[in-house]
C-alpha cells in the first residue's frame, strides 16, 4: 500500500520553488540535480528520497517536514468500557481530552443517594430506554430521542427509570467524568438524600414524564 503522503511531496515542492521565485532549472542547478529529475519529482513520476530532498530543502530554506507532510494519526478511539454499580461507561474520546464524550448504560435500580455538583456543563442524548434526570427541584423522565443540557453546578443525578436499561450519550468535561464514575452502590440507595450543598431532595412525588 502506497503512503498517500508521497503524492503530496511533488505539489509541495513545486509550490515552494514558485514561492521562492526560482525556475525549475535554477533550483536544479543549485541542488546539484538534473532539471529532468526535479521535473519528475514535482510531477510525482519519480519517488522522492532523502538524497534528493535534503539538498532541495536546503536551497529552498525549508525543513523536511515542510516538504513531507506529517503522518495522519489513527483517528479510532480504543478505550475499554468499565462497569461499576450498574453503570457501564464506554469512553468515545481520546484519553486526556478536555471534553469527554461517553456512551453510558444505566441498569434498572434505585436512583443515586444524593445529587452531585461540579463545574462545567453537561449535554446528553437518550438512545434507548428511559432516563431519570434529577436536577435541583426538577424530577424528569427523558425518552429516546430526547436531549438535555444543564449547568452541572446545579445539584443533579442520572439513573434508569423503569425496568429496562437506559442508554445515552453524554458530553461533559473531565470533572464531570470523575463525578459520574463515583456512583454509590445501588443496593444502599435510600428514597431521599442530602445534596452536597447541604440541602435535601425528596423523590416521593415521583419524576415528571411528558
Amino acid at each position: 500500500m502506497t503512503d498517500p503522503r508521497i503524492d503530496e511531496i511533488g505539489p509541495r515542492l513545486r509550490a515552494a520553488r514558485t514561492d521562492a521565485g526560482l525556475t525549475l532549472e535554477a533550483l536544479a542547478e543549485r541542488a546539484g540535480i538534473s532539471p529532468s529529475t526535479l521535473s519528475r519529482l514535482e510531477s510525482g513520476k519519480r519517488q522522492a528520497n532523502l538524497e534528493l530532498l535534503l539538498p532541495l530543502a536546503r536551497e529552498l530554506r525549508l525543513g523536511l517536514d515542510e516538504l513531507v507532510p506529517p503522518a495522519v494519526p489513527d483517528p479510532r478511539v480504543r478505550r475499554k468500557a468499565h462497569t461499576r454499580d450498574g453503570v457501564t461507561m464506554v469512553p468515545l474520546a481520546p484519553e486526556g481530552s478536555p471534553v469527554q464524550t461517553v456512551r453510558i448504560t444505566f441498569e434498572p435500580g434505585p436512583p443515586p443517594p444524593s445529587l452531585r455538583t461540579h463545574d462545567g456543563y453537561e449535554w446528553l442524548y437518550v438512545i434507548s430506554g428511559r432516563l431519570r434526570l434529577q436536577l435541583a427541584e426538577h424530577d424528569l423522565v427523558l425518552g429516546p430521542g430526547e436531549a438535555a443540557e444543564f449547568d452541572t453546578r446545579t445539584p443533579h443525578a442520572l439513573s434508569c427509570y423503569g425496568e429496562t436499561s437506559c442508554e445515552l450519550v453524554a458530553i461533559f468535561n473531565a470533572a464531570g467524568e470523575r463525578i459520574h464514575t463515583r456512583a454509590a452502590p445501588r443496593s444502599r440507595v435510600p428514597r431521599s438524600a442530602t445534596t452536597e450543598e447541604g440541602g435535601s431532595h425528596d423523590d416521593r412525588s415521583g419524576p415528571q414524564e411528558d
